[in-house]
């Protein structure tokens, strides 16, 4: 039986050895007599597991204690809202870097509560590249400056920060956390949707440094409000749970592996092996800038888009699945997170060559 790679840019991959450890602990717990799924949040056991995953979160980080982790839902589209709600500080604008359809809704949202400065866009072709930083026209008396460090549509990764001063820097981490080490005290505030590189859909991780919680008007909703999180320890409503002990065990997994260093190096091996191939073929095509292509999510086109459902059907008899580019973009898109193996991206080559050959 041919081995199966999936490709999705997430719901995502998740390590195999973390699935066979949770199957073999789906009905017990550590013996405990309860699945994870069965728990009472507020339990001694479940407990443990909150606290081990923050824990390894921060280790794997290297998280400043002045900066709280929360454990939220409602994906990366809520903290469009809360971020703002939340950060504005009796200030009326804030800045924002347009990079791609995430950076967008983002902007969109924002766009609600407060006016939106876009500081600097890639629009103008196609959202193929990060503009440079030196064309940025910030505001020093933003409230806080919103970047999206990697566009997993468009496949566009940011790997140069900009110097916001004492402007708070906001991002949206979603599809490359974890993927190589963060200088988080660069940060005001990092939020993530777990459904990519870190675990199953539902949670979205937020880690905040503290001087920034606390000040959401009174008319916020509280369920919108960082403090009523950070007070209860990501603990006010019922956290999703069975999400929240699968991320831990990424997390450990990832403390195997040699954390977040040893990760990038892989991730680089892996990204290189398909970026040359695409660059060295005549048949295949790269779309994004070469200084800012994405680790994590590589779109690429056919010769002719009419080739694309001929080659999707091929991938997908050859095991490999979920190649097809988001809905907005069209063409391939091959999402190699940290749990995708190099023979995953070794194979993807093998199958990109033959289907090459065998289609000019």
């Amino acid at each position: 039986m041919k081995p199966i790679f999936n490709f999705s840019a997430g719901p995502a991959v998740l390590p195999k050895e973390v699935l066979i450890q949770a199957q073999a602990e789906l009905p017990d717990w550590h013996a405990s007599g309860m699945s994870v799924m069965e728990m009472s949040h507020r339990g001694k056991e479940f407990m443990q597991i909150a606290a081990e995953a923050e824990q390894d979160l921060r280790d794997l980080m290297q998280i400043p204690q002045q900066y709280r982790v929360l454990f939220l839902q409602g994906g990366a589209h809520l903290q469009f809202s809360m971020v703002p709600l939340n950060l504005l500080r009796n200030k009326s604008s804030a800045d924002y870097v347009n990079t791609g359809i995430w950076s967008k809704k983002a902007i969109d949202e924002a766009a609600k509560f407060c006016q939106v400065n876009v500081v600097a866009s890639s629009s103008d072709k196609n959202y193929s590249y990060v503009p440079d930083l030196a064309t940025w026209q910030l505001n020093p008396n933003a409230a806080y400056l919103h970047i999206t460090s990697n566009e997993t549509i468009g496949g566009v990764e940011m790997f140069t920060l900009p110097d916001s001063g004492e402007v708070p820097l906001v991002c949206d981490m979603s599809s490359h956390i974890l993927s190589r080490p963060v200088d988080v005290s660069r940060y005001g505030l990092i939020y993530a949707g777990a459904q990519k590189n870190i675990g199953p859909a539902g949670l979205t991780i937020v880690i905040i440094r503290e001087d920034l919680i606390g000040h959401a008007a009174s008319s916020v909703p509280t369920m919108l409000d960082y403090k009523i999180h950070a007070e209860n320890e990501s603990m006010y409503n019922t956290p999703p749970t069975y999400a929240i002990y699968m991320a831990g065990l990424v997390f450990k997994w990832l403390k195997q592996q040699g954390g977040l260093a040893a990760m990038e190096q892989r991730n680089i091996e892996k990204a290189n092996l398909l970026y040359d191939y695409i660059d060295a073929s005549n048949f295949y095509r790269s779309p994004v800038a070469l200084e800012n292509r994405s680790r994590m999510n590589i779109p690429f086109t056919l010769p002719d888009s009419s080739m694309d459902a001929a080659f999707l059907q091929a991938a997908q008899q050859q095991g490999l699945l979920q190649l097809k580019g988001h809905k907005l973009v069209g063409g391939m898109r091959a999402s190699i997170y940290n749990a995708m193996p190099i023979e995953g991206v070794q194979t993807l080559v093998a199958f990109m060559q033959q289907f090459a050959k065998d289609n000019k």
